[in-house]
């Protein structure tokens, strides 16, 4: 599905991602997991094109994107969808105006057909009937759903989660897990998810890769990056204060 290349971007001469390299496969749940600030959006801005890479090529289902003239890159577009880490509604649209907003802004289905799509997307994140709601009535939990609700409307190949359980108690981060879980599989889609969340990532994921210095530096399933030998992984995963990792790095 997705195939990075040696992937590299620097911001005011510091390397974030370096000659980064990483393949997602079709229908899968993959969580990249690293420290906060270690570039995890910043990959997510370059799959969905937002971002241009220093060097290197992103390939989307053999398009490389960096090449895409700019029709090309919205029309690839519309085959993702995104839960931002803030959930990211508008606060002067309603919950429907808000679901609906791809299709509307970007498609000519008709009124009548985007309702009937925004109504059957908030059925399958649990919140029927909610459309006529504001975001600044809902609690944070639904905000999510709402945004979760909106990145399945426009039927994406690919759903790409930043920080998806953030702010969340625990409850409620369990819940979204098990949403992702089963949207995966209900509309065969391949999944992304950036996270530092640990309790999320074991229990979401086919496969986890962890981003550090730029680069991924280990990927196998939750059993194998639990029993991993390395030890930058192992102190990540475990929160341990001591150990290779210091400082920003």
């Amino acid at each position: 599905m997705i195939e990075i290349i040696n992937l590299s971007k620097s911001f005011n001469n510091k390397k974030v991602l370096d000659n980064m390299n990483l393949i997602i496969n079709s229908g899968e749940v993959i969580v990249i997991i690293g420290r906060s600030g270690c570039g995890k959006s910043v990959l997510l801005k370059h799959i969905i094109g937002l971002i241009k890479p220093d060097l290197g090529q992103v390939i989307i289902e053999g398009n490389d994107i960096i090449r895409l003239e700019e029709n090309e890159m919205d029309r690839l577009r519309l085959s993702f969808g995104m839960l931002f880490q803030g959930a990211a509604l508008f606060d002067s649209m309603t919950v429907g105006e808000n679901v609906g907003f791809t299709l509307k802004e970007h498609t000519d289905m008709p009124e009548k057909e985007i309702q009937a799509k925004v109504a059957g997307s908030l059925e399958l994140v649990g919140l029927k009937g909610i459309e006529k709601l504001m975001p600044s009535e809902l609690s944070g939990g639904m905000k999510k759903r709402v945004g979760l609700a909106r990145a399945i409307c426009n039927n994406p190949k690919i759903i790409l989660y930043d920080e998806p359980t953030t702010g969340l108690d625990p409850i409620m981060a369990d819940a979204i897990n098990d949403l992702i879980i089963d949207l995966n599989s209900k509309l065969n889609v391949t999944s992304i998810v950036v996270t530092h969340d640990m309790v999320s990532a074991y229990k979401i994921a086919g496969r986890i890769a962890m981003l550090y210095k730029g680069r991924i530096i280990a990927s196998g399933t939750p059993d194998e990056i639990k029993n991993t030998k390395d030890p930058i992984v192992k102190q990540f995963i475990t929160g341990a204060a001591k150990g290779p990792i210091t400082g920003d790095a």
